[in-house]
């Protein structure tokens, strides 16, 4: 039964990431033709995550009552609903309002998935899942450009997706029986009552590893959403070329992610988070060199984000025990979204107002206090 649910779950997170790369891509040509300042791509961006924290906190309650199963496969129908009316959208009210439905449903497949993965797999199938996330994100600005570059416009690159998802949701639907089996036969455990998150955010080190988390999906987010406005005002390209280059990042994430769960055979999470930032900090100080050094620090700045974020996950019942780590991850993934919802539109402030060229500083500060946070981490537990 194993072999079977696992590539359904791997096929979820495809579907996961096929559209987050797809606002930063697109938005280049997106903004003009809405009539609204550079940065309004933060609003969308924040609105998105605010979905994603709220369901993510709901996600246990709903996991609980539903299924993993029903929660994965309705979460991914509503993001394919969002997506077809993002295609058919023609006003920036009207995109906003349907971030809000894709942000609860990615949240909950996010926060659904992570916590069964890591309940019922060994640790190299978080890194794979992460990695399968990648593929969907990279998937998605390929998709874009092409739909742009032939003329077609971002409604049909959105359109497109919709289509994907649509079709994925299908399948996740009539795979049902499976993870229907896997509970009857006594394979699926009911998970312990969680730790109160009051109680568990005093425990010693948490948050230190809060911190990690903020910083480190505000880093990813940022560089995801602005490369390709990066590339545009700074580098020159069109927006056409930007769209389908700004997936190099994703690329990098997708392809250390992959090498990453042969990697945590041989070393630890903390070797591995270690190596993360060194390839970051290689990838920022590469961006603004210009032309193809750009790129290339685009593709080890995801190499070395690959593998942070699923081994912190890894690592937290090793930190703080198992009986805790339910809660804390929980709590881990809303300040990761907070992230994700606060730091991006900052950004986009700051290249509106001062200047795109800030971007590579701006991701430096985020890894320098992830770097503190994590090695503060090491010396409570050393």
């Amino acid at each position: 039964m194993t072999s079977l649910l696992l590539p359904l779950i791997y096929l979820a997170f495809i579907s996961l990431g096929l559209p987050d790369a797809l606002l930063g891509s697109a938005w280049p040509s997106m903004y003009t033709e809405l009539n609204v300042p550079l940065s309004s791509a933060g609003l969308i961006a924040m609105i998105i995550s605010v979905g994603t924290v709220v369901s993510s906190l709901m996600s246990e309650r709903m996991t609980r009552r539903f299924g993993p199963g029903k929660v994965t496969a309705f979460s991914v129908g509503l993001t394919a609903l969002s997506l077809g009316g993002f295609a058919l959208s023609g006003s920036f009210w009207q995109l906003c309002l349907l971030a809000v439905p894709y942000g609860l449903g990615a949240g909950s497949v996010d926060a659904c998935l992570n916590n069964y993965v890591a309940l019922h797999y060994a640790s190299r199938h978080m890194s794979w899942l992460h990695c399968m996330w990648g593929i969907g994100a990279s998937v998605g600005p390929h998709i874009m450009g092409r739909a742009i570059t032939a003329g077609q416009g971002w409604h049909t690159g959105y359109g497109y997706i919709a289509v994907l998802q649509i079709v994925l949701s299908f399948v996740l639907f009539i795979s049902l029986p499976i993870w229907k089996n896997r509970e009857s036969s006594g394979e699926e455990s009911r998970p312990a009552e969680p730790v109160p998150l009051r109680q568990a955010l005093f425990i010693r080190g948490v948050r230190e590893v809060l911190i990690c988390f903020f910083c480190y999906c505000a880093l990813e987010q940022t560089a995801g959403l602005w490369a390709s406005s990066y590339l545009v005002l700074k580098n020159g390209l069109s927006a056409e070329r930007a769209a389908s280059l700004a997936a190099l990042f994703y690329m990098g994430l997708t392809a250390g992610r992959a090498l990453g769960g042969f990697l945590t055979l041989r070393l630890n999470d903390r070797s591995m988070v270690r190596t993360g930032f060194a390839l970051i900090l290689l990838g920022i100080v590469c961006i603004p060199l210009g032309s193809g050094a750009t790129l290339a620090g685009l593709v080890i700045l995801g190499l070395g984000s690959a593998p942070i974020y699923p081994c912190l996950i890894h690592s937290t019942p090793g930190f703080f025990g198992a009986g805790n780590s339910q809660a804390i991850i929980g709590m881990q993934m809303a300040s990761a979204y907070v992230g994700t919802s606060l730091m991006p539109p900052l950004f986009g402030l700051i290249a509106e107002t001062v200047s795109v060229a800030l971007y590579p500083l701006f991701l430096l500060v985020f890894l320098a206090l992830m770097f503190i946070s994590f090695e503060k981490l090491l010396k409570i537990y050393k």
